[in-house]
């Protein structure tokens, strides 16, 4: 019986091809040179964790693939996980903001990600990124329809518009990446409030040029008015950067600093507006101008004081953290 056995073996064995997997066998020994190197085919079997076994055309073998990865999972991108205040360093918390923030140490592109995620940084971003690209629109349109070379009376207003699209282009990348790290988030608000400051030279520009009244024109205050908006440029913006190392140890006296960085470069720019609003009431009546100035200062008090006092977020905290909110369970670890 068991010489039927091993004779069927060896006949199937020879059947199989040349090289034979038992050793010592006579009949392979003229094949032994072709099939140096080779496996015997039924070794090619192994099973392969994570693969797929198939089977081929090849006489007893079995060829394994890997699995084909779906083309959605390879073009998908996940969204950054977001955390509570609780769960960043003391550096990022916002007053009355409870919900929303992003990792600490975000990548770029984790940052770029955040723009289509509600998180309490993403209007603050829209809000900016979007008027830059209006303002671009009418600063392009009006360099197309002015001959800007030979017509320096608009050189004043291309200033205060190139200066209006930097603003907001740098205030949306620094609300955007600074969440990258702690230094990353000094970085991108010191060059914020650069940009805003830019801002506030650019307006004064324009005002020396077109909004001062008569009784200005070639006066001590017109000659010094654009040099002093120079200076107080450069020291708003020092002093503005100065307040973010105070945030954490003094934060009444940082809001204090900031607050004054601002008021006083924009009281000093709008002293030609508030004498043509105050000392000449009959003007507003003839200039359209005028009218549009009393909406603006309007607006700027009322943002300044929402600003200053935390309103409505102090009030009712996690309430206007951002429209929707999606908490993890498993996104509840420290840094």
């Amino acid at each position: 019986m068991s010489g039927t056995v091993r004779g069927s073996w060896d006949s199937a064995v020879s059947m199989a091809g040349p090289c034979c997997p038992g050793g010592g066998q006579t009949r392979c020994s003229g094949n032994s040179r072709a099939g140096r190197g080779k496996q015997p085919w039924h070794r090619l079997a192994t099973r392969i964790p994570g693969h797929v076994g198939t089977l081929s055309w090849r006489r007893g073998a079995t060829v394994h693939h890997r699995p084909s990865q779906p083309s959605s999972e390879m073009l998908s991108l996940k969204l950054p996980r977001l955390f509570s205040i609780d769960q960043v360093p003391q550096v990022f918390h916002e007053q009355g903001i409870l919900f929303g923030y992003r990792h600490p140490q975000s990548s770029a592109t984790a940052c770029v990600l955040s723009l289509f995620q509600m998180t309490n940084e993403t209007l603050n971003i829209w809000t900016h990124l979007l008027p830059f690209w209006f303002f671009v629109w009418r600063f392009v349109t009006a360099l197309y329809i002015t001959d800007i070379q030979n017509d320096s009376y608009s050189w004043p207003l291309f200033v205060y518009m190139g200066t209006s699209c930097v603003y907001p282009l740098v205030s949306s990348c620094a609300h955007t990446f600074s969440s990258m790290s702690k230094n990353a988030r000094h970085i991108c608000y010191f060059l914020d409030y650069g940009a805003v400051n830019l801002f506030s030279l650019g307006s004064a520009i324009a005002y020396s040029a077109y909004s001062l009244p008569d009784v200005m024109v070639c006066t001590t205050f017109h000659d010094y008015y654009v040099p002093l908006a120079v200076m107080n440029t450069i020291l708003s913006t020092g002093l503005s950067c100065y307040s973010r190392f105070l945030e954490i140890q003094k934060p009444g006296l940082c809001k204090m600093l900031r607050i004054l960085a601002f008021a006083y470069p924009y009281t000093w720019d709008s002293l030609p507006i508030f004498y043509r609003l105050f000392l000449l009431p009959g003007e507003g009546v003839q200039n359209e101008a005028i009218l549009n100035h009393q909406k603006h200062m309007a607006m700027t008090l009322l943002a300044s004081f929402f600003y200053s006092a935390h309103l409505p977020e102090r009030l009712a905290p996690g309430r206007f953290d951002y429209i929707v909110l999606i908490v993890e369970p498993s996104s509840r670890e420290k840094f």
